[in-house]
């Protein structure tokens, strides 16, 4: 390619198809300009003894919450709950970020007012952010309410990824033990008979519920917009929602459910906190065991933004798969699946997003830099970086 090299990232062990290589990458503006060859650019990044690796493209991550409120009823203001969790996002590597936004039924946490100010927070802050920040809206299927505005909101491009939810059913499952039910109810911030008396009214609509998915589904094809499901629970759901064009399975609940996704070629997302803990915390499907099974296409960082790298090299320690078909689980895979041709590996031409890791204690890799469309946004070891200042190396992390 032609144009000025802002960066070159020199002698790293690099991820480029399908092979770690020793190799250097130069960097033009916002993508990567050449794999290989010994150019100088304004700046050079030792890649050294690190392991360089594609951005992570993380489709569902809802940790921004536990910012937004970290205790019940404990509320913080929006905008310093994103700009927080966009640091723990780059600086975990996640360089592509899908802040996973429920609008449920419920009032508290997951409501209308929150899922709004949400969206438009995202879409206000977005310049300021390291990340590449979009917006994946969790629709409870129960939330009929909403249907009318979700489809406005998908008319007009303001959701890249949407899901359908139905957590009615835990939430019956709930009300008959004390320990969850009190839980759930805390969050709603309703009395135990307000409560009751909710679920109750909006159990009784429950037969508009299908139309309003094909309405939703139909809506979302028409715009482009990728469509998820939430929680699968048997192939006959999967199956539906296939046929009403959701072509991303997440979180099955079972192997038979994950294995009819697979044979009906839909990408399939399980949670990388499962891999990194050996087991879901809900006690449904081992991540693991999906992955050794061809079952799972893409990991995820759910609500835990460390997980998705620390996945892939327990992957790999394991003997699972090799790191660098891992690390496709969080890279080319979740990019392919969101239909973001521009990233998930590293090549000529692609946008330049990208992480230098050490790796010297293999379940405890640590980014040492990271670069988002071309920017180096995060730095743990400043001598590494040579040359003078520059518009395009803007640091926001270093010690």
């Amino acid at each position: 390619m032609s144009g000025s090299i802002d960066l070159v990232v020199q002698g790293g062990r690099t991820l480029i198809d399908g092979d770690v290589i020793e190799t250097s990458l130069e960097i033009s503006g916002r993508t990567i300009g050449a794999v290989g060859g010994d150019a100088r650019g304004s700046h050079t990044l030792d890649a050294s003894r690190l392991l360089v690796l594609p951005g992570i493209v993380d489709l569902h991550g809802d940790a921004f919450e536990r910012q937004m409120m970290p205790r019940p009823r404990v509320d913080f203001p929006i905008d310093v709950a994103l700009i927080d969790s966009d640091r723990q996002a780059i600086s975990n590597g996640i360089t592509t970020v899908y802040h996973a936004t429920t609008w449920s039924w419920e009032p508290g946490l997951r409501n209308a007012d929150n899922a709004r100010q949400l969206l438009a927070a995202i879409e206000t802050l977005r310049p300021r952010l390291a990340a590449d920040t979009r917006f994946h809206l969790r629709h409870e299927t129960f939330n009929l309410d909403a249907e009318a505005e979700i489809q406005q909101w998908l008319k007009d491009g303001r959701i890249d990824l949407f899901a359908f939810n139905d957590h009615m059913g835990l939430a019956l499952a709930s009300l008959n033990k004390p320990h969850k039910r009190s839980s759930m109810v805390e969050r709603t911030g309703l009395t135990s008979e307000a409560f009751n008396e909710l679920v109750a009214r909006i159990l009784a609509r429950a037969d508009e519920v299908p139309a309003s998915i094909d309405r939703l589904a139909k809506t979302a094809r028409e715009a482009g917009v990728r469509m998820l499901s939430h929680d699968d629970v048997s192939p006959a759901m999967r199956k539906a929602f296939r046929a009403n064009g959701v072509g991303i399975a997440e979180f099955p609940v079972n192997e038979e459910t994950a294995r009819a996704a697979a044979d009906g070629g839909d990408d399939i997302v399980f949670g990388a906190p499962n891999v990194v803990r050996g087991g879901s915390h809900t006690g449904w499907t081992k991540a693991s065991e999906m992955i050794e099974k061809g079952l799972c296409s893409i990991l995820a960082s759910d609500y835990y933004y460390p997980a998705p790298i620390l996945s892939a090299f327990r992957l790999a320690a394991d003997r699972v798969l090799r790191l660098p078909d891992a690390w496709n689980l969080i890279a080319a895979a979740p990019a392919q699946a969101a239909g973001l041709t521009d990233r998930g590996i590293l090549a000529e031409g692609r946008r330049a997003d990208l992480i230098l890791v050490d790796d010297e204690h293999p379940l405890r890799p640590r980014v040492v830099a990271v670069i988002a469309a071309g920017r180096l946004l995060h730095l743990t070891e400043a001598h590494r970086l040579a040359a003078g200042q520059s518009s395009r190396l803007k640091p926001i992390a270093a010690e």
